[in-house]
């Protein structure tokens, strides 16, 4: 690598023919195609992550022209156009081997850490990863993880669930559902459930003994930051806990491109900040370089950004106050440097340049370099849909992580058994109904008869006859009580 020093000293040109398909900005996403690629020839693989959908050309030669050519006769180095061998992933709809993860590889910490919960709602969460494991009921998916919410503050569930796990509030149970719906909105249930990617799959080697690529596709998702952030603490989570130990290697096993890193941490808590400084400070120990990519480094937590070792800084402008602040925090971010004002010369960098810093041999930063970068050997632009679908017609990946799987999980088990209770106690109030209408029944039928007899009385007395005979019977009494006192038959008036 030659620095711009150098290269000055050789030509008579104050400024070099810059590569017109490098943009009009410093050039980062080139840089990442060029490492990825160099790495790729030496039997590294990579996982980038292509936000801009700018990338994919990686996996075809470049063309070479006068520019290029020139460009590097001057850094003398040989311009030899070639692609690499790349893997498409999605995360979405996007066309490629769909990565996926199941809620209970996540776990009931790093699960709570994404959604943001405190201690309390933490708490619960873990209760319910308990249950789930104590039942055998899966979490695949974030539909699982609702209904055994559901389930716990239902009445059913809080019988079940206070006498062995303690009570579960009511009010914390309602935050923790409306965490989940906003990570649903953002896309997440595409990313939760089966087939689970194996993180393994990200170091392969093709025929040539070069490494391939993997590439996921993220334009579809740059409004969604929730799952980005999700989906790249739950890979480096997962490469961590799989990985062996691996000490010092002479190559790593796996290189990873964060482009667009403030994505990772804008909408990050603090405790999901601590969980990725401490995974990026131990994965390194398995073999495993990580890559931030982002205009400015200011975009990444200063806890982070110590622990990186190779910086390579592209210009920044200043137009604004806060501008000239940022690029002064840029410039204390590396070595003090006899030959360069840090500060001045990060504005003036031209497409292409950089200044870079790495560790050397003992761990120490090396002095600040402004060098002149080689153009990528692989195309500056993005494949046409055809070539695209090309890729992905010979994907093994695809065919392995695109099937559809969907089999009994936590959300089906407790449906079942919540309609199993139901069911129960439906039955259980038909009979008492039932039981009750036979004993309305039965006094209905008493108070019947009874109504039936008295009915048959007044219906004999109540008879023309039976009345014309008491009437008769009355009279005859009467006239008989008359006589006997003397007072029946005609009566006369006398005179005195």
């Amino acid at each position: 690598m030659r620095t711009w020093r150098d290269y000055k000293a050789s030509t008579s040109h104050d400024q070099p023919a810059w590569l017109d398909r490098w943009g009009d900005r410093g050039g980062k996403t080139k840089t990442l195609q060029i490492l990825a690629e160099q790495f790729s020839a030496q039997g590294i693989p990579s996982l980038l992550m292509d936000i801009k959908g700018d990338l994919s050309g990686i996996a075809v030669s470049g063309e070479s022209n006068a520019k290029i050519v020139d460009r590097h006769s001057k850094i003398g180095l040989p311009f030899m156009p070639s692609g690499s061998p790349v893997e498409f992933l999605s995360l979405s709809n996007e066309k490629g081997a769909r990565l996926k993860a199941t809620v209970t590889e996540f776990g009931p910490v790093l699960f709570s850490r994404i959604l943001g919960l405190n201690d309390t709602q933490s708490s619960i969460m873990s209760v319910v990863f308990k249950y789930c494991d104590d039942h055998n009921l899966p979490l695949l998916d974030l539909q699982d993880i609702r209904k055994v919410l559901q389930y716990l503050t239902s009445d059913q569930g809080k019988s079940e669930i206070e006498s062995v796990y303690g009570r579960v509030g009511t009010d914390s149970v309602g935050t923790m559902m409306r965490k989940i719906i906003e990570l649903e909105q953002q896309g997440a249930d595409l990313f939760f459930g089966e087939v689970s990617f194996e993180v393994n799959d990200l170091c392969r080697l093709d025929e040539k003994g070069r490494g391939i690529i993997s590439i996921v596709r993220l334009t579809d998702i740059q409004d969604r930051p929730k799952l980005f952030s999700t989906f790249m603490l739950q890979m480096l989570a997962e490469i961590y806990s799989t990985f062996p130990e691996a000490g010092d290697l002479d190559k790593p096993k796996l290189a990873i491109f964060i482009d667009e890193a403030h994505l990772v941490f804008d909408e990050a808590s603090k405790a999901l900040l601590n969980q990725i400084e401490a995974i990026i400070r131990l994965i390194r120990s398995k073999g495993v370089g990580i890559f931030f990519v982002t205009q400015n480094p200011a975009d990444i937590p200063e806890s982070v950004l110590g622990q990186l070792g190779l910086k390579v800084q592209h210009a920044l402008r200043a137009f604004t106050a806060k501008d000239r602040k940022a690029i002064k925090l840029a410039a204390e971010n590396y070595p003090i440097s006899e030959f360069y004002n840090v500060e001045d010369i990060i504005t003036q960098l031209g497409i292409g340049e950089a200044l870079i810093t790495v560790l050397n041999e003992k761990g120490v930063p090396t002095p600040l370099a402004h060098v002149m970068l080689r153009a990528p050997q692989s195309r500056m632009d993005v494949l046409t849909d055809t070539e695209i679908n090309s890729i992905v017609s010979r994907s093994q990946l695809v065919k392995k992580y695109n099937a559809t799987v969907d089999r009994e999980s936590a959300h089906e088990i407790l449906t079942r058994k919540m309609e199993e209770a139901f069911d129960a106690e439906k039955q259980e109030e038909l009979k008492k109904q039932q039981e009750k209408a036979v004993q309305t029944r039965s006094t209905t039928t008493r108070s019947t008869s009874r109504r039936r007899e008295k009915s048959t009385f007044e219906e004999i007395i109540d008879s023309p006859t039976t009345r014309q005979i008491g009437r008769t019977i009355a009279r005859e009494l009467t006239r008989g009580l008359l006589g006997v006192l003397g007072i029946g038959g005609t009566t006369k008036t006398r005179k005195k």
